[in-house]
């Protein structure tokens, strides 16, 4: 009767035991299970430029670097300015990039980077003036939205050797630039196009159209490249 009583105890207690592993498994297993990670958001980048980003005459934006910029690196993106002008320039909306700002972009959500490209259109008004409309410029996009990033790109340049004025210009904004702490991306020291299209030299011919200012749309996904590359190294392609 005894050794009943002793078999009887002995098997509760290994139940329990068996039980109690069991819970503490199961329990485990949950506590391990994979939980779903939430979608990082895309960054939101606003740009502001001339017919290098929003396109030229009979150009659609989707094919100009910008948009090429925002697909590599999986930005929502959205293009301000407009073509002829810049800093100063106001091409043939009569409005420079100030008032396009004001227009298109300051009235929307703060954006996580605003990349300002310009100063080709430029080449004709005094570097002294263009340098003094940047700087206002950058000061108010900063006054709009205190806590956006900011990237300031120098002129671009087509087919042959770019004027005197225009790296005159390009050496006022990169001044501008460092004045306030502010990333510059300079395609004319980093020769991103290269020689003359007419006489074959460079990357010029694979990248420039007939009316030697342009990229092709080949061109445009090489400057995407290019610029990729910059936003990369500056640690801005997360903004």
């Amino acid at each position: 009767m005894r050794r009943r009583v002793l078999n009887s105890v002995a098997a509760v207690t290994a139940l329990l035991a068996t039980a109690g592993c069991g819970g503490a498994a199961g329990k485990a297993r949950a506590d391990s299970a994979p939980t779903k990670a939430t979608p990082r958001r895309a960054p939101v980048v606003m740009f502001l430029g001339d017919s290098y980003t929003t396109g030229r005459l009979g150009q659609v934006p989707e094919l100009t670097y910008a948009a090429d910029t925002a697909r590599t690196l999986g930005w929502q993106v959205i293009l301000g300015g407009y073509r002829g002008t810049g800093f100063v320039a106001e091409g043939s909306v009569h409005k420079n990039f100030a008032d396009l700002f004001t227009e298109q972009l300051a009235w929307r959500p703060a954006p996580d980077l605003v990349i300002v490209s310009g100063g080709h259109n430029d080449r004709n008004h005094p570097p002294a003036t263009v340098a003094g409309a940047a700087r206002q410029l950058l000061t108010t996009i900063r006054q709009t939205w205190p806590d956006t990033r900011m990237l300031l790109m120098g002129p671009m340049w087509g087919s042959g050797d770019p004027t005197r004025s225009v790296e005159r210009i390009r050496d006022e904004l990169a001044n501008v630039a460092s004045e306030q702490n502010v990333p510059f991306v300079d395609p004319l020291r980093e020769r991103w196009i290269t020689g003359d299209r007419v006489q074959g030299t460079g990357n010029a011919p694979l990248y420039i159209l007939s009316d030697g200012v342009h990229p092709s749309t080949a061109g445009a996904r090489y400057i995407a490249g290019r610029f990729v590359a910059d936003l990369r190294a500056l640690k801005l392609a997360r903004p």
